[in-house]
């Protein structure tokens, strides 16, 4: 009797995707909207950067625990083309892959609009102020080209760490965790300038709520953080997958404490 194997269907894939697309943005957008009626001294509701950032990394885990084992956990259609360019995903699939991160995205902020829209203190510019951009979208008021070189800049780091802790040299069952400290810290670095994307699916979402000004700006976190995820994506193998020939009787050498 022979053993059979099975993976799961393109249909599970793409459900996988827009489900964990729909956390990511429910769970990072919802933290900043759901405080954004509170003053920092209104019993500590409003969590600041720090909380948001936190907010993006925790989804990022549990949405890569959670569902990575049936589509490899991108939830952002910059880490698809990115690991499509470095050959680890197939190009075949990237554009259902995309699509289901748009349409999760876009779920999840309209089902926050739903839900926000009963409070009595609710306001449009709430959207506003969770959109990604230069100038007025910029909580410090950063210029175009700066919020285009961050979102490039910590995009790529992003695909390049991803690329390292999904390599089969890196330790196994970490994967997940790493990337989620990374985009903590990524985001801490990023939403004092441009909001923090790092993801169209992300940034899409939230512009379509936010107003013409949001709107009119998104194509720019469409843009860069694709190209940051191409630059990593091409790069990779050239800067990290180089090897050398080792002898016969050569052994590795182990750093300790």
């Amino acid at each position: 009797m022979t053993g059979t194997t099975s993976a799961p269907s393109t249909g599970a894939r793409l459900a996988a995707e827009a489900v964990g697309t729909f956390v990511l943005v429910f769970g990072v957008i919802g933290t900043a909207l759901f405080a954004a009626g509170f003053n920092a001294g209104e019993g500590g509701l409003n969590v600041g950067f720090q909380g948001v950032a936190l907010a993006l990394g925790l989804t990022v885990v549990v949405g890569a625990y959670a569902f990575g084992p049936v589509s490899g956990g991108h939830f952002n259609p910059a880490v698809t083309i990115g690991l499509a360019v470095a050959g680890r995903f197939a190009w075949k699939d990237v554009l259902g892959y995309v699509l289901a991160q748009f349409v999760g995205g876009i779920v999840a902020t309209t089902l926050l609009l739903a839900i926000l829209s009963s409070s009595k203190n609710f306001e449009v510019l709430w959207f506003q102020s969770a959109s990604t951009g230069w100038g007025v979208l910029s909580p410090g008021g950063y210029s175009f080209v700066s919020v285009l070189l961050i979102e490039i800049i910590t995009t790529a780091i992003f695909v390049y760490v991803i690329l390292g802790v999904t390599s089969s040299r890196a330790a196994a069952g970490f994967a997940p965790l790493a990337i989620g400290l990374t985009l903590t810290l990524l985001a801490l670095i990023a939403i004092p300038v441009s909001n923090a994307s790092f993801n169209p699916a992300r940034s899409l979402a939230t512009a379509i709520y936010g107003g013409p000004e949001a709107l009119s700006q998104v194509w720019l976190t469409l843009v860069a953080p694709v190209i940051g995820a191409i630059i990593a994506g091409a790069t990779f193998s050239l800067l990290f997958d180089r090897t050398v020939a080792l002898s016969g009787d050569a052994q590795p050498v182990k750093v300790s404490a």
